[in-house]
């Protein structure tokens, strides 16, 4: 397979104040899903996933568990990386913004800075958001309350070093009015331009006095970074960036080919995080991707309300790729998405369990009856073949054209399309009928060969989405080549090899009986 180069993916990284919900990891799952992608294409592709794990929430926390940050942000990370894992997100590099070498560098990025005169020491006065960690203007914060999250803002006061964001302001417009494909989907785009850059941008707090648990400022003791320049920052530290004295895989991947993030920080990432670049003389991302949330039902997730869903109980009940694939076929590209038990259950059966599923099952059960295993060679005809072999192609197209998109969910409905068509093709040639002809054996090895080729485009293209169940599907024909290049061509499975077992690759479930397995489950936990 060519190489076609670097291609440099992050998530943000996941807050350590707490286990992750749904909500939290579906970042990591698309970013997955990104990367594998574009693995399959041929690109050398570096993953970087983490954990932020300063600020004051944090401080606030170890302290009423009794223990001190570093150990409190321990066990947080390690359940962070234990459901990555469990979720199969192989990522490249997991950064921990408490890492020495994190720690260095964001001092070091801190000096320069501040050495160049774009940070400077004053004093802070307004509204602060403790689980946020954002301050807000008195406009900001009608009524007492966090215009992000809701929650109650309390009164600060306090030295503070600002960074000079207003400097930097014309320069960030222009660049984003230039390169229109920078940040992604449109709205947050219009959103950002409108209601913060243009409206004027205030100088940024990049630093705290009131608490301690953070990187330190060297050359100013009561200091420590403020959360947004150290956390930002693991972007270009995990890689190496050392302020000039950068390692080999920083200047080999660096800038980033997309950041995925919430759209709860795109503020973050399409403002802050340019304009620090520029200061320190840095290439810009080539793009910023906000997705959009996981809603319960229609309500944003909230342990007060009791509507968290948690990734090891789908995992339990639906399996790696049976919640992979929930959480990527059911997310718009820039609305909400939802997600319910009964959603789960229904999104399952309807496309893994009896279309995807079911497809394998009987076709290698047909296989093994009709050819005695073994792949037969396509020599007759069928008036259905011609629609079969052109879905296979659109459905090859579509997938590659919104996933360079990032519009996963409409990739995967392109190749469940193939699956969708290639069940009805098995009611339309009725391969049953022509099995008792044997003037259409002919037509009945087409008929056979077909599907299994329509099975090898499938098991290529959910490789990314589902990598478990695309390598049981490959396995089960004997293919070992999962390029997405593979993808393209129609008739590429060789005739004459042996075809493994029929098996149920997703097993159907009883939605009562699994609802009431769940619910058991919840009561018994609380």
């Amino acid at each position: 397979m060519e190489n076609k180069g670097k291609y440099y993916i992050t998530t943000a990284i996941a807050y350590a104040s707490r286990k992750p919900h749904v909500g939290n990891t579906y970042d990591p799952v698309l970013a997955d899903a990104i990367a594998r992608y574009k693995k399959s294409q041929g690109y050398d592709v570096f993953f970087c996933t983490g954990s932020d794990e300063h600020g004051q929430k944090i401080e606030d926390l170890a302290s009423a568990s009794g223990i001190a940050p570093q150990e409190y942000v321990d066990g947080i990370s390690s359940q962070i990386k234990e459901i990555w894992k469990l979720l199969g997100v192989d990522y490249d590099c997991f950064i921990r913004t408490t890492d020495d070498y994190h720690v260095k560098a964001v001092q070091k990025i801190f000096k320069k800075l501040y050495d160049q005169g774009d940070i400077y020491k004053g004093s802070y006065e307004g509204w602060y958001c403790v689980p946020c960690e954002s301050f807000f203007t008195d406009t900001q914060a009608e009524g007492g309350v966090c215009p992000d999250c809701g929650r109650p803002l309390r009164r600060e006061k306090e030295e503070a070093y600002f960074f000079k964001m207003s400097k930097y302001q014309d320069r960030l417009l222009e660049y984003i009015e230039s390169h229109p494909d920078f940040i992604a989907p449109e709205g947050i785009k219009k959103e950002m331009v409108n209601n913060f850059i243009k409206a004027g941008l205030q100088d940024l707090c990049v630093s705290r006095s009131s608490f301690t648990w953070g990187v330190p400022v060297d050359f100013d003791s009561k200091h420590v970074v403020y959360v947004w320049l150290d956390a930002l920052s693991n972007y270009i530290t995990a890689l190496g960036y050392d302020c000039g004295e950068n390692s080999d895989n920083y200047r080999k991947f660096w800038p980033a080919d997309v950041h995925v993030i919430g759209k709860d920080i795109a503020r973050f990432h399409v403002i802050y995080w340019p304009i620090f670049l520029m200061a320190l003389g840095e290439p810009i991302p080539e793009k910023i991707f906000a997705h959009p949330w996981f809603l319960f039902g229609t309500d944003k997730m909230s342990k007060s309300k009791g509507n968290v869903i948690y990734s090891d109980t789908l995992v339990r009940h639906f399996g790696v790729d049976g919640t992979r694939y929930y959480f990527l076929s059911e997310m718009p590209y820039s609305s909400d998405g939802s997600i319910t038990y009964p959603s789960v259950i229904s999104r399952y059966n309807t496309d893994l369990a009896n279309t995807l599923g079911n497809l394998l099952a009987r076709t290698l059960s047909m296989t093994k009856k009709y050819f005695d295993g073994v792949i037969p060679a396509p020599t007759g005809r069928t008036e259905f073949d011609s629609d079969l072999i052109a879905t296979a192609k659109h459905s090859y197209e579509g997938f590659v054209a919104n996933m360079d998109a990032f519009k996963v969910a409409d990739a995967l409905d392109s190749a469940m399309t193939l699956a969708r068509r290639a069940n009805k093709y098995i009611d339309e040639t009725t391969p049953w009928a022509l099995a008792k002809d044997e003037g259409r054996k002919e037509e009945l090895a087409t008929v056979i060969y077909n599907l299994l080729e329509s099975l090898r485009i499938l098991g290529v293209l959910f490789g990314s989405s589902m990598p478990e169940a695309s390598a049981k599907i490959l396995a089960s024909l004997g293919v070992s080549d999962s390029s997405l290049e593979s993808a393209s061509t129609f008739g590429l499975l060789p005739a004459g090899e042996t075809v493994g077992e029929s098996f149920v690759l997703f097993a159907r479930i009883d939605e009562q009986k699994k609802l009431a397995e769940i619910e058991a489950e919840l009561a018994e936990n609380k």
